[in-house]
């Protein structure tokens, strides 16, 4: 197990910095969100959790360059299954947080398998789609959509839609990478998304049946579409959320003086709805800043992905672009009522452990890739 300094020389020093200026945010933001500055507050307590997460997060990143990130190519199939057994384990033996079986309670800390899952799917998928030459017919689908189900029931299971629709997101951004016939794909996803938005509309007018979404779920769609149909009630988080955002206005409040956050009007407030916070505090200039952080974060991840030498690297870090973009678009775009509310975090900036540590690792496997863009020999 060696690192050659050399390889060095062709890290994109713009990743690491934005994901470190992104992570100094969020935990900023976190810090008003739990009421840090209160005698009687316990939110250092949140603080110091994610600030471990970050440092271990850094610690997984760094490790993970001393070996060639095609090393995830010949154990794929050992990753994948010990995937599938802790999502299992999760839905019998998880804690039962918040409505939904997604935690394993390991002491210190709450993990949450499902997180993990992201990262292995994209590994997983590359390494099935690498092997192909050819994506022409529904044949060719059939294998890397057994790889991609298998996890997305057992998060539904776990009641994570979120979660499961970011996989979703990561399998159809690969296969299109990856040259899957794009009459099929579009076909298939397309009129599959046609399918539910009708089955969603037919039971909003007309309360027909809808079996695949829970009560709440579904709440969380009338709420979208018409927040004050029941503002005290499932329309309470959207219309607080975009108060805060509003409230802001160009500069924000200040920090630990917005009435929305510390009044604790606004609901989930360090995890959901983190933007919410940064709008209100530090005004249109704070989110700006976020939304700019994001953009370089992504052109650079994209310059990557050309970048890389292999098809198996350029597929990894399609799969990662995705997660990411999936997330920050969703969860940025539910705190200002352009989105249904999912409950997914905001990557480096909400707060939560796993979360931080998954997304710093999928960042250090970019790295990798990236650090070896010249180096094609085992």
């Amino acid at each position: 197990m060696q690192l050659n300094k050399k390889l060095f020389k062709n890290i994109n020093i713009y990743i690491p910095i934005t994901t470190i200026l992104l992570i100094i945010i969020g935990i900023i933001a976190i810090s008003s969100a739990v009421e840090i500055n209160r005698v009687d507050s316990n939110g250092s307590i949140y603080l110091k959790k994610q600030i471990i997460a970050a440092i271990l997060g850094f610690i997984v990143a760094i490790f993970i360059q001393f070996f060639d990130y095609r090393i995830f190519k010949e154990y794929y199939q050992l990753i994948f299954g010990s995937m599938v057994i802790i999502l299992f384990m999760t839905h019998i033996y998880g804690a039962n947080i918040a409505g939904g079986r997604r935690w394993i309670d390991i002491g210190f800390i709450n993990f949450q398998p499902s997180e993990v899952s992201k990262i292995v799917l994209v590994l997983v998928l590359a390494t099935i789609l690498d092997h192909k030459d050819e994506l022409n017919s529904l044949k060719d689908m059939v294998l890397p959509f057994i790889y991609f189900l298998i996890p997305f029931v057992l998060i539904i299971l776990q009641n994570d839609l979120g979660t499961a629709l970011v996989l979703l997101i990561i399998l159809i951004s690969m296969l299109y990478v990856a040259g899957f016939n794009k009459k099929i794909l579009y076909g298939i996803f397309g009129g599959g998304f046609l399918s539910i938005v009708t089955l969603i509309s037919s039971h909003i007018f007309f309360n027909t049946p809808l079996p695949f979404l829970k009560e709440y779920q579904l709440n969380r769609l009338i709420a979208f579409i018409n927040p004050n149909i029941d503002p005290q009630g499932i329309g309470y988080n959207i219309i607080q959320s975009k108060i805060a955002i509003g409230s802001g206005r160009l500069t924000g409040k200040g920090l630990f003086e917005g009435t929305q956050n510390q009044l604790n009007f606004l609901p989930e407030k360090h995890t959901d709805f983190i933007f919410s916070v940064l709008g209100e505090e530090f005004g249109f200039i704070g989110i700006l800043i976020v939304i700019a952080l994001f953009i370089v974060l992504f052109w650079q991840l994209f310059n990557i992905a050309m970048q890389a030498k292999d098809r198996y690297g350029k597929l990894v870090v399609t799969g990662i672009i995705a997660m990411f973009f999936f997330h920050v678009v969703e969860n940025i775009g539910m705190t200002m009522g352009l989105m249904p509310i999912t409950g997914i975090p905001l990557p480096f900036i909400s707060y939560g452990g796993t979360s931080m540590v998954t997304s710093i690792i999928a960042i250090g496997i970019v790295l990798n890739i990236n650090i070896r863009k010249k180096k094609l020999h085992f």
